[in-house]
């Protein structure tokens, strides 16, 4: 789907995304289904949001040392 923003909108969106760790797409996804449940017009049918990007309570990975090292 295209999605046709200003600029500077989207630039503002990308900056929230980024300090909620959610991508852009994401961001669009949670505003418009917390616009939609405000409204009264969320489906029954919409599932929660997916879980995305790494399983919580693992460690985060160190950096990669090249091979043969």
């Amino acid at each position: 789907m295209l999605l046709r923003l200003d600029p500077a909108v989207y630039e503002a969106l990308a900056r929230w995304a980024g300090d909620d760790l959610r991508s852009a797409n994401a961001q669009i996804e949670f505003l418009l289904r917390r616009a939609l449940k405000e409204a009264g017009r969320l489906p029954g049918d919409a599932g929660p949001l997916p879980r995305r990007g790494r399983p919580p309570g693992g460690p985060a990975p160190g950096p990669r040392r090249p091979e043969g090292n």
